[in-house]
């Protein structure tokens, strides 16, 4: 009856239903054909040779789409294999100009961010800890962050980037939404510093069949779901918007449902019962009106 689950995965059937759910609800990653490319630029990355003027690369795709997600299990694994930490992951700060980019970078070293407006004495401490921790790569999640103020605060950060690249031998990476593609290529200088690496949205085609049987796999309902049979695999694409942090919640709320009431598998109908609204969709929803 469980196998169509993976091996791991059928213990939890034995369960109790909260233990299920919280397994449920636990991260997990999806190595489909996108991500294993993007892991493969990352690393040949990082094992460029020295350069007085390193390659960069943009990792650029739509909210909820699995870029943070690729970045962070790119680090984990650099982690495990080395001796010494040479990526870093860095959350860029909402904010505009060099003090914020420079407490986004000495949060992630671990290091006292001080006065925010001492742009001058970060630069210093950043300078020191660069010198001393000899990072290979830098990862800036959510970079569109660092590019909503004057077009001087955006250019004192690339600066920033070309001098890091230069003075440290650093690679950075950018991820983020399409604005980063768009401020990277304003200009042939820094567009040519910078390789280009795509996390679109699926398409309903047969990754995306075959990225449905992974999940289904990986999920400890006792009954089969057939999620990639139509209309259901239909149904899910339509709700996600092709998107696969989208994809993945609408099925673990879904899971949950099923333990929950017992009935062990997902049905078109169990979906339709969520209720769930799509992302483009919420702005303009009821339940928004009755808030009103």
């Amino acid at each position: 009856m469980s196998d169509h689950l993976l091996e791991h995965v059928r213990s939890y059937l034995d369960r109790d239903p909260e233990e299920r759910i919280a397994y449920v609800r636990a991260s997990r990653w999806i190595g489909h054909q996108v991500a294993q490319h993007a892991h493969q630029r990352l690393a040949d990355l990082l094992s460029r040779p020295p350069s007085l003027r390193t390659q960069g690369l943009m990792l650029v795709g739509p909210y909820a789409n699995g870029k943070t997600m690729i970045a962070e299990r790119f680090a984990v694994e650099h982690l495990r294999r080395s001796h010494e930490q040479r990526v870093w992951m860095i959350q860029t700060r909402e904010g505009v100009g060099l003090g914020h980019f420079y407490g986004s970078i000495l949060q992630a070293l671990r290091a006292p961010g001080g006065d925010l407006h001492d742009v001058r004495r970060k630069a210093e401490q950043l300078d020191h800890l660069l010198a001393t921790l000899k990072p290979r790569m830098l990862i800036f999640d959510e970079f569109h962050n660092a590019l909503r103020g004057r077009s001087r605060d955006v250019e004192a950060v690339f600066a920033f980037l070309r001098r890091m690249g230069r003075q440290y031998d650093i690679s950075p990476v950018l991820i983020g939404e399409v604005a980063v593609y768009d401020f990277i290529n304003a200009t042939s200088e820094m567009a040519s510093r910078f390789d280009f690496f795509a996390v679109p949205r699926w398409q309903y085609d047969e990754e995306y069949l075959m990225l449905l049987d992974s999940l289904e796999t990986a999920l400890p309902l006792a009954q089969v779901s057939n999620l990639s049979d139509e209309p259901l695999a239909r149904r899910i694409f339509n709700l996600s918007e092709g998107l696969i942090g989208e994809t993945v919640a609408i099925v673990t709320k879904a899971v949950i449902a099923a333990i929950r009431s017992g009935a062990e598998r997902l049905t078109k109908a169990g979906l339709n019962e969520l209720h769930y609204v799509p992302i483009s969709q919420r702005r303009s929803a009821a339940l928004r009106e009755n808030l009103l």
